[in-house]
């Protein structure tokens, strides 16, 4: 998610300072505009075909039905998400389209750049889509990848100006706000067009339990059949949008493509990219790592499903306007609204907003169990997010919903997320909903603002009672641990945190795990940020 936390000006007291820092923010402002973009002939992505590898996998997970149906399994653990992903790099013979909000310059991000590499140089063509919002520093070593004669990357509505340093960065955000405010979200990952991978992970430590200050506990989807092209086409869409920039017509360089080769080696060196170790045995669900039902496609049944993807207009960065039954919010409500009997819905950042407040008062009243489950205050890395949720906690408890908060401690008082996690926190970045338990719908959005108005999404709707059952398992969503349930005070104006980690189940009567110098503080701040960027 965005985090738009302003740098500090506490240098700019002096009136020198402020007026050259008003000439750069003007200057910055006034050049800020994207160049000219010639017209390029569109790229096309691959079709499955038996001549590969993966190509034959998923045409025999689908055994040629023509149902209409696709193969999917869920994809819960960190550690086989990830194996998922090289194992469908090192197999692809024809393409890997990977489009992600987020790439981290970290062991993890820079593994999966060597990757993407060495299938470069295996003969398949690589395509790498991202968001440029979290893209400073790292121009040469992406230039480094692009310079391999079957990889291109582009960037997603780019800064223009000053792009190796964020505090820059930061100074053309503010001066082309109404632009530059606007990213893509999506997160997709297709190979030989055969399979793909969907969900709320962004390529970086945190989301793969790679990283030593707060990792993610995030759901993902594999996939193969009729869905993957629809995918595939949407991924299409977008890297031929006039909002996306091939990288060398953004960050210029003197280095020739070798010195930009060479520079990539060194920089994702198994010194600076050590892989993780593989999975081992079976996850939650009881499945091996795809590796190794990849190897024995013929025994393995994966679950047959009613999955298609959507997404919003690559456009909605320029701000225009979606139909409103077109944009994947819409549709997600309109899904929601059709529950009979219950709606569970898990998101990082959960604001429902009055129009929200309004649906879910029409749910209860036709009897529609609502359950919703979300971060605590302390484990949000969007406190401000957390405050303007708070505002409608009570509303919502009066309604009859359920409240679940994700936490830390309470996550580690399980003994499989205290090993999991070790030290590091534990955060909330699943983005899901599981209606009547039947439909599943997972992908990028979240439900706040900023993903309904601001930012694009990518999503997959998927009819299928045993997928919603395996859910329901891997988070114990029938019986909810980890975190806090939130419930009303006798006073019916304000509320309680009850434990669920143990056989105490302490209650609290304030947010567990934070101070009242940060709760204040963060109160203080929400007045000045509209609550349509969050």
């Amino acid at each position: 998610m965005l985090k738009l936390i302003a740098p500090s000006f506490s240098a700019l007291r002096r009136p020198a300072l402020r007026l050259a820092a008003a000439g750069f923010a003007l200057f910055l402002a006034g050049c800020a505009g994207l160049p000219p973009r010639a017209p390029e002939p569109p790229t096309l992505s691959i079709v499955a075909s038996p001549a590969t590898r993966l190509g034959r996998a998923a045409a025999s997970l689908n055994n040629a039905a023509q149902d209409g149906l696709s193969s999917v399994r869920p994809l819960v653990e960190a550690s086989f998400a990830l194996d998922a992903r090289f194992e469908l790099m090192r197999r692809a013979q024809a393409s890997l389209d990977v489009q992600t909000y987020q790439l981290g310059n970290d062991k993890t991000g820079l593994l999966l750049l060597r990757e993407l590499r060495n299938a470069a140089r295996r003969g398949v063509r690589v395509r790498l889509l991202l968001d440029d919002f979290y893209t400073a520093g790292m121009d040469r070593l992406l230039l480094g990848l692009a310079a391999e004669p079957n990889a291109e990357v582009r960037l997603f509505n780019p800064f223009v100006n000053a792009r190796d340093h964020s505090a820059t960065r930061w100074l053309e955000f503010f001066g082309d706000f109404r632009r530059l405010n606007h990213r893509m979200h999506n997160k997709l990952f297709v190979a030989d067009g055969a399979m793909a991978i969907a969900g709320g992970r962004n390529l970086a430590d945190e989301y793969f339990l790679r990283s030593e200050g707060a990792n993610f506990i995030d759901f993902e989807l594999v996939m193969a059949g009729p869905v993957v092209p629809e995918a595939a086409r949407i991924f299409d869409t977008y890297w031929n949008s006039d909002v996306v920039y091939p990288i060398q017509r953004i960050a210029g360089t003197s280095d020739g493509a070798e010195a930009l080769k060479s520079a990539f080696e060194a920089a994702t060196s198994p010194v600076h990219a050590p892989p993780p170790a593989p999975p081992s045995g079976t996850d939650l669900m009881g499945d091996a790592p795809l590796g190794a039902q990849l190897a024995d496609i013929g025994r393995v049944k994966w679950m047959r499903a009613d999955a298609h993807a959507a997404a919003d207009s690559p456009h909605k960065a320029l701000g225009a306007l979606t139909p409103a039954t077109e944009s994947l919010a819409a549709r997600f409500h309109e899904m929601t609204a059709s529950a009979r009997s219950d709606v569970i819905v898990i998101s990082p950042y959960f604001i429902p907003g009055d129009e929200g407040m309004a649906r879910i008062r029409e749910g209860r009243a036709r009897g529609v169990r609502i359950s919703v489950v979300t971060n605590s205050l302390a484990d949000s890395d969007e406190p401000l997010v957390n405050i303007n949720y708070n505002r409608y906690r009570v509303d919502m408890l009066k309604l009859g919903v359920n409240l679940y908060e994700v936490s830390t401690e309470q996550l580690k008082r399980n003994r499989q997320f205290r090993t999991l996690l070790k030290k590091a926190r534990g955060r909330l970045h699943a983005k899901l909903a599981i209606v009547d338990r039947e439909w599943v719908l997972l992908g990028s959005m979240n439900l706040d603002p900023r993903s309904a108005r601001l930012n694009t999404e990518f999503g997959v709707r998927v009819r299928s009672f045993e997928l919603s059952q395996a859910l329901l398992y891997a988070y114990q969503l029938d019986d909810i641990e980890g975190v806090y349930r939130v419930v009303l005070m006798p006073d019916g104006k304000n509320v309680q945190w009850i434990g669920t980690g143990d056989v105490d189940n302490e209650v609290l009567d304030s947010e567990p795990d934070s101070s009242l110098l940060t709760r204040l503080q963060l109160l203080l701040f929400s007045w000045f940020v509209p609550t349509d960027q969050l």
